[in-house]
């Protein structure tokens, strides 16, 4: 079996082999006398043959086989030779970037600094992954996800996932694998990114290329390259406020035999085990007391591994920065401390834990978010829960916005489960730079809806689409920017292209929830845009519930706060509310928030109403001021408050 680590070239060098395969490959087409003329030039071109599989229902999904491609020429740069596309990053998405970009031809080099490739799912040992299907059963994220979805299973072995990936990259002629090496900067020609600097057996070397896919989980080379970005919650006015990141540990002596049958029957829809993972002990778990403050333990999601030890993701530490390396050392140092105390609590108390002991943990902390970039698309919460499709589709997610905490005073939230949505092309195409593709969970994603774009599966989708993308770019010398304004060539042969290659992409008309048909909807949609509201995985958003003083007096002042920081002309005010507030005193603080007058409660609602700041609708459900507002009342009233002053200054 190859190993994964590092020889001593540190390169994967095509195979003469792969020529002669080749070679037969045109022998059988001309005998098959089918399709002669396309096929010899396709491969004089480069180009590799593509056929398009059956469909495939839920039950019987099979990722389309790569077809063999005969070794690329490397293009001429400036005099030397270089390559067709640079993958900055051998994580999850990076590998299906390289192996999609070399299966479509095109000369390719994968950079990794570690010595294995994986990133979070193998060095930071996540190895139970978030699914995405539709309503139906159909997996969204087909293509080169579902070869290792159908290989592995989505809880699998450390181990045998960094064998997987090395071999799946050592198969590819046309795809060079560099490990060890570090990224020094980006090679840059004015706005146009044009190779990377790498730090090669001690040595700076470049390489040069035609385009770069970066797929570091920060968007280092992005950012080195002059894109703008966000950081955390800064987008929807929460700056500095980032979830959580994990340490993923492993144990021995877990009796797994019991943890399935304690699981299955513990009296919780949210429990669950089958022979290679287990998730629950939530309820358990909270009454984890930690010795660090700036830790908790949540309900776990637990993956067996080959040795019949188990992988537990359950440990969230705050007060990480993900961008700066001596505070995530110092983050494993600290989680480190901590799992003593956390195996000793699930002894006592996690059923078919009484003889777990600690092996050992990840050497990479499970950082959830740091950077976003600003590409030609922002990818908003609200595409996301009004499961919109977009034109230049890539792929396809799912799974519920889930927002870790922030803090040890809070337990995160899910603001809501999507049936069905689009990754826009456009996400993934940066400002300010040229020839260059971002498609880690720093792309161009709002903070909101990252908490469900993140997951690695459907990264894994949008990096498969960033390497047929580079096709088009290399053979058609178009930029990314400009292909995003080709709506009837460069688009479209992508999204056809991906589905050639076993991608499921597909036109929809979105399902709409019944919460978009509810007279408050406007306001949920301000509202939950700025974090103010979540509706669960149910998409409840409680707008018949009777609200509380803290409701109003906390989003009301965030509000306030966001209309001074955004549009600069509110002085500064602090809103308190009254115990038994009313919807005439929502009125009342809407309106004093505003001008800083004291109005009765009639008169605050002739002033938001004179000033065109609350709708007929708005008004005809909240005309008894004396009542006990709700949630839809409260949503609708603020919202309005935002958008009107927003729009006005």
């Amino acid at each position: 079996m190859l190993s994964y680590f590092a020889t001593h070239s540190n390169q994967t060098k095509a195979r003469p082999a792969l020529r002669l395969l080749a070679g037969l490959l045109v022998c059988m087409l001309l005998l098959s006398g089918c399709g002669i003329q396309e096929s010899i030039q396709r491969i004089f071109r480069d180009e590799p043959a593509v056929t398009t599989p059956a469909p495939a229902g839920p039950d019987e999904m099979q990722p389309a086989e790569p077809a063999v491609v005969e070794p690329a020429k490397a293009p001429i740069i400036d005099g030397v030779e270089g390559y067709d596309v640079i993958v900055a990053g051998g994580e999850p998405e990076g590998i299906a970037a390289a192996l999609s970009a070399a299966r479509n031809g095109m000369k390719t080099l994968l950079v990794e600094e570690s010595s294995a490739l994986g990133g979070l799912m193998t060095l930071g040992m996540l190895n139970f992954l978030d699914m995405n299907h539709d309503s139906s059963g159909t997996l969204l994220t087909q293509g080169i996800f579902q070869e290792f979805y159908n290989d592995m299973g989505n809880a699998f072995d450390v181990e045998e996932a960094k064998e997987w990936f090395w071999r799946k990259t050592q198969a590819e002629a046309n795809l060079t694998v560099l490990l060890n090496t570090k990224i020094i900067k980006p090679v840059m020609q004015e706005h146009t990114i044009s190779g990377l600097m790498v730090q090669e057996e001690g040595k700076a070397k470049t390489y040069r290329s035609l385009t770069v896919i970066d797929a570091t989980v920060d968007a280092d080379v992005a950012v080195a390259a002059g894109v703008p970005y966000t950081i955390g919650g800064e987008d929807y006015g929460e700056a500095g406020l980032r979830q959580g990141v994990t340490l993923v540990f492993e144990l021995a002596g877990v009796n797994w035999n019991k943890v399935i049958k304690y699981l299955k029957n513990d009296g919780n829809g949210d429990s669950g085990a089958d022979t290679a993972a287990a998730w629950g002990y939530g309820d358990i778990a909270l009454n984890y007391q930690p010795s660090d403050a700036m830790m908790r333990l949540r309900g776990p999601n637990i993956a067996r591994q080959a040795n019949g030890n188990v992988l537990i993701n359950a440990l969230v530490i705050f007060g990480v920065d993900g961008l700066n390396p001596l505070s995530r050392a110092a983050g494993i140092l600290r989680g480190r401390q901590e799992i003593p105390h956390i195996v000793e609590f699930m002894r006592e108390n996690f059923k078919g834990f009484e003889n777990a002991r600690f092996v050992d943990a990840a050497p990479r902390l499970y950082v959830r978010e740091t950077r976003h970039i600003q590409g030609e698309y922002r990818l908003t919460i609200t595409d996301v829960l009004e499961n919109r499709d977009q034109w230049d589709r890539i792929a396809h997610g799912s799974y519920p916005v889930d927002v870790q905490p922030t803090g040890p005073n809070n337990y995160g939230n899910v603001i809501g489960a999507p049936e069905i949505y689009s990754i826009p092309f456009r996400c993934i195409v940066p400002q300010v730079v040229d020839q260059l593709l971002v498609v880690s969970r720093s792309a161009s994603y709002d903070s909101l809806p990252h908490g469900s774009a993140r997951v690695i599966p459907i990264g894994m989708a949008v990096g498969e689409a960033a390497g047929v993308a580079c096709v088009w770019a290399v053979r058609h010398e178009q930029t990314f920017r400009e292909m995003t304004q080709l709506k009837d060539t460069a688009i479209p042969w992508i999204q056809n292209r991906l589905k050639a290659q076993g991608a499921y992409l597909t036109a929809y008309d979105p399902p709409r929830f019944a919460v978009m048909d509810h007279w408050a909807y406007p306001g949920v949609r301000t509202m939950r845009e700025l974090g103010l509201t979540e509706g669960g995985y149910s998409n409840d958003y409680r707008l018949e519930k009777e609200i509380t003083k803290w409701a109003l007096q906390n989003k009301l002042n965030k509000v306030l706060r966001l209309v001074r920081e955004r549009a600069g002309q509110i002085p500064e005010r602090t809103v308190e509310v009254s115990e038994q507030v009313t919807v005439g005193e929502m009125f009342q603080k809407a309106a004093f928030g505003i001008t800083g007058k004291s109005m009765a409660p009639a008169e605050a609602r002739a002033y938001l109403e004179n000033n065109g700041i609350l709708s007929q609708v708005i008004l005809e459900y909240c005309q008894d001021l004396n009542a006990v507002p709700n949630y839809g009342q409260l949503l609708s009233v603020l919202g309005a408050v935002y958008d009107s002053l927003m729009k006005t200054n």
